[in-house]
């Protein structure tokens, strides 16, 4: 089996560039790399990857590395993967299989891949240390497992296995989750859990827990409040303005951006889309969210009304053809439409080229899909999925597709700033210790790591930043403590 599959492996040192400045960037995952590199939580662990191949990833596979784990990489989008990153990670000694623009069948074989080389581990004699007496921190499984024999006889899911690796899964979106699920069911007991690092693959995790059919726990990332109240809200909101900036030079300033979906990741773009000038509606389903978007100051309407007025649309809600052909009909010339929700569903992009006479790609990452002026009332005119390179007429209308339908931020930019992802990796690299902790305790379910995780990489997070905040006196703690002292 290749050890790696990347663009092109001559890239590795500007790679190593990238992944230098991030880390400088980075300084709450350093801190943790340091404890793992002295405590080795991860000793006898191999982690199978499907996230964004990005600088900041290829830092928190350098500190799980430091943890002791073995780790294989693919990514989680056709379009995210930084092949200059990929090749430096290869060099390493990664198993990474990712580069950019990858077809369906590549990125589903990747995925494969990285699944391949976890079963190859589980045949691989364990290099664990042994424990010495009396440890019993977060990287030492070995007293949680006292008196609970071998499962390589029993056949059973988190209990050391003797003569192989103990197996985890990291996964942005569900992909990879769901294909060991579908393709590999037998693979199942040999994972002693996974994580997952997005508001999109916690809906179909949880979609599984609730018919039965997550077979093995895993720790929803994306909850801790380091993440969806960070990462989410303040790296996609600008993330997200840099791709479409990068794939259309629009001005923001004085453009009416319509914003589909309020949680997290839509007050992020909303917020920042206002700071750019814009003016901004917010189209919502949820009755409490929709509340919020008003109380913020922005104007909220079903979609259908706000489809005449856009001239910027941006997805961010995890579900499906948000944007359909009854609102591609009634969009103004000239619309860019863009999408920062995982998958590349919340566009109707099939309806789309449907109703296009002629789809062209006009700048990286920005295609131009021209219909007919009459389009809202003409039948579909062409059924064909092939591009289609023809001039547009002058009296047609055109609507712009930023990223090809898929996360604008990583497909046209860089993904969210380092600074960020520093958060939401701690919260990965812990989550995998706290796996390793917990070894047989956990069902397969759907867990949000304590809060305490979260308090440690905040205040992780403020050191790298050179904050200082206040502590609780100790009159305080007790008054918050009690019930007996009030008015």
């Amino acid at each position: 089996m290749e050890q790696y599959k990347v663009k092109d492996i001559s890239l590795a040192p500007q790679g190593r560039l990238q992944i230098e400045l991030a880390e400088r960037r980075m300084g709450a995952l350093l801190e943790v790399r340091k404890r793992f590199a002295r405590e080795k939580p991860l000793a006898g662990v191999t982690v199978g990857m499907a996230l964004h191949v990005t600088k900041e990833t290829a830092v928190l596979v350098r500190t799980l590395r430091s943890g002791g784990a073995e780790v294989a990489i693919t990514g989680c989008n056709p379009l995210s993967t930084q092949d200059d990153v990929a090749a430096a990670l290869a060099e390493e000694g990664v198993a990474v299989f990712a580069h950019k623009g990858e077809s369906n069948e590549e990125y589903y074989d990747f995925l494969n891949r990285v699944i391949e080389f976890m079963k190859v581990e589980v045949r691989t004699p364990s290099e664990s240390p042994p424990l010495r007496g009396g440890e019993q921190s977060i990287s030492s499984p070995v007293p949680i497992l006292e008196n609970r024999g071998s499962s390589a006889a029993a056949g059973t899911r988190g209990e050391a296995r003797r003569g192989g690796r103990n197996l985890i899964t990291i996964d942005d979106g569900g992909d990879l989750v769901g294909e060991i699920h579908k393709k590999h069911p037998e693979f199942i007991a040999n994972l002693i859990g996974g994580t997952e690092e997005t508001t999109t693959g916690l809906i179909r995790l949880r979609a599984m827990e609730r018919d039965g059919a997550l077979k093995y726990p895993v720790v929803a990332v994306n909850d801790n409040k380091t993440k969806h109240l960070m990462d989410n809200y303040y790296g996609t909101g600008q993330s997200t303005l840099d791709g479409i900036t990068r794939a259309t030079n629009i001005l923001w300033a004085g453009k009416t951006v319509v914003v589909c979906g309020y949680g997290s990741c839509g007050k992020g773009v909303a917020l920042r889309a206002r700071g750019m000038g814009s003016n901004v509606i917010v189209c919502e389903v949820d009755a409490f969210r929709a509340l919020q978007a008003v109380m913020d100051g922005f104007r909220v309407m079903p979609l259908a009304e706000a489809a005449t007025l856009g001239d910027i649309f941006i997805t961010v809600t995890g579900d499906k053809h948000v944007l359909r052909p009854e609102h591609f009909s009634k969009m103004k010339s000239g619309a860019i439409l863009a999408n920062s929700g995982h998958f590349d569903a919340e566009i109707d992009l099939k309806g789309l080229r449907e109703m296009a006479k002629g789809v062209r790609t006009v700048r990286t990452m920005l295609d131009e899909y021209t219909l007919p002026v009459d389009s809202s009332q003409s039948t579909v005119h062409s059924k064909s999925t092939q591009t289609v390179n023809r001039e547009p007429m002058t009296d047609d209308r055109v609507l712009y597709v930023a990223g090809e339908g898929r996360l604008v931020n990583l497909a046209a930019a860089e993904g969210h700033p380092s600074e960020v992802m520093s958060l939401s990796f701690c919260g990965q690299a812990l989550a995998c210790a706290y796996l390793v902790e917990n070894l047989g305790k956990l069902e397969p379910k759907v867990y949000v790591l304590p809060s305490r995780v979260d308090d440690d990489i905040a205040a992780l997070q403020l050191e790298a930043m050179e904050v200082r905040k206040d502590e609780l006196t100790e009159e305080q703690r007790k008054y918050l403590s009690s019930w007996e002292e009030g008015t």
